[in-house]
């Protein structure tokens, strides 16, 4: 028992553990983007998507083992239920046959404590069982990292044109553009 939930806890800290390391590769990422270094920045965002996907894995994996853990501690805990509902009913069994009342209405009270026991026991594995389900992540492509890396930053990412090659047609368009658009927002602020 004891060495599932060392495992458990083990695997979501080599979860973190790559959770850290991704943040770390898209920081790199960003540095590359900022830098123009396309071809370092794709294989950043391949660093990072597979830091993520293992991270992920290993919460799963630490879900399932937890859950492996649960599943014990119930049928320990339903193995000692079910040793002392035995010695309840051989309790009974003996106040029965003396006849005793008061004896056998403490024992009734007593089997009705372990049975209401019993349902939150119950009631508390079906709740642990529902939360250990992990939910998958639809994986991002490389490109669209790269684009929400440099979103994030500010940059502008060419990913059409060589690297080296700038157009001023591209930003002359670019800031009739952003003219267009404060245009567009002072007409909608006077409304």
């Amino acid at each position: 028992m004891f060495n599932l939930k060392f495992a458990a806890k083990n695997l979501e800290r080599q979860s973190k553990k790559c959770e850290k390391e991704q943040k770390a590769e898209r920081l790199k990422l960003k540095k590359a983007i900022e830098k123009g270094n396309l071809e370092g920045a794709k294989i950043h965002a391949e660093n990072s998507i597979r830091q993520k996907n293992q991270a992920l894995n290993f919460l799963r994996m630490s879900a399932r083992v937890d859950a492996v853990a649960t599943r014990v501690q119930t049928a320990v805990t339903m193995k000692n239920v079910t040793q002392s509902m035995a010695g309840v009913v051989k309790s009974i069994d003996s106040a029965m046959r003396s006849m005793n009342l008061e004896k056998v209405s403490a024992l009734m009270d007593k089997f009705e404590k372990q049975f209401e026991d019993l349902d939150v026991q119950s009631s508390y594995m079906e709740s642990a069982m529902s939360n250990t389900t992990t939910m998958t992540t639809p994986q991002s492509d490389v490109d669209n990292l790269m684009q929400e890396v440099a979103d994030e930053a500010g940059l502008e990412l060419n990913m059409e044109l060589p690297q080296g090659q700038t157009s001023a047609i591209g930003q002359a368009s670019a800031s009739q553009e952003q003219d267009e658009l404060s245009q567009r927002l002072a007409e909608l602020r006077k409304m």
